[in-house]
C-alpha cells in the first residue's frame, strides 16, 4: 500500500479497478485548510492522462509493472514478435501495444516489454539508437545557416530531420523519446 503523501513521478498504484502511474505530483500545504496532493496520472493500459487531488492520507495498493528485457526478432502483419532471451520463447504482441516511438526499433534490438500480472501493454525501445540514414537529399556548399535541417529516412522507415552535413549512407545517433537527431554515430 502506497499513501498519496508518499507520491513520486513513476510510482504505479491501482485505483478504481485501473493500474495508474505518476506523471507530475505536487504537494500544497495552503494557508487556510488541509493540504493536499495534486497530480497528473496516466493509465498505463491505455495511455489516458488525467488531472486529480487526492488527501495525502488516502492509501492505494501497490502496482508492480514486470519491466523484461527482450530482443525485437520480426514482424508479420499486424504482429511483432520478441524473443525472451531466457527462455528464447518468441512472444507476439500486437501493433495496437507499441508507441509512435517504435518507429526506431529495428531487427535484434533489445526492447523493454511491459506487463501487468501477465498482460502486455507496452513496449519501450532503447533511448538511444544507432540508425543509417537510407535516403536524404544531398547538403550544398555555402548552406551554412545555423540550425538549419534537412528530412531524412532512415534504415527502419522512420523520417526525422538531420543538420545538413548529414549523406546517406552516414550512422547517425537518434534519441527514441524524441525523435531527434543527436550525432554521428
Amino acid at each position: 500500500m502506497i499513501s498519496a503523501g508518499d507520491f513520486r513521478n513513476g510510482v504505479t498504484f491501482e485505483m478504481d479497478g485501473s493500474v495508474w502511474q505518476i506523471v507530475e505530483f505536487q504537494h500544497v500545504k495552503p494557508g487556510k485548510g488541509a493540504a493536499f496532493v495534486r497530480t497528473k496520472i496516466r493509465d498505463v493500459i491505455n495511455g489516458t492522462v488525467i488531472e486529480k487531488t487526492f488527501n495525502p492520507t488516502e492509501k492505494f495498493p501497490t502496482a508492480f509493472i514486470e519491466r523484461k528485457d527482450m530482443e525485437y526478432s520480426y514482424s508479420d502483419g499486424d504482429l511483432y514478435y520478441f524473443m525472451d532471451g531466457e527462455t528464447y520463447e518468441l512472444i507476439p504482441i500486437n501493433k495496437s501495444e507499441l508507441n509512435d516511438n517504435f518507429k526506431f526499433v529495428k531487427e535484434n534490438m533489445t526492447c523493454k516489454v511491459l506487463s501487468y500480472k501477465g498482460k502486455v501493454f507496452g513496449v519501450e525501445p532503447p533511448v538511444f539508437v544507432e540508425l543509417q540514414v537510407s535516403q536524404t537529399d544531398p547538403g550544398f556548399k555555402g548552406d551554412t545557416a545555423t540550425n538549419t535541417t534537412k528530412p531524412a529516412t532512415l534504415e527502419t522507415g522512420a523520417e526525422i530531420r538531420v543538420p545538413l552535413f548529414i549523406n546517406e549512407g552516414d550512422m547517425i545517433r537518434v534519441d527514441t523519446r524524441t525523435g531527434e537527431y543527436l550525432e554521428r554515430a
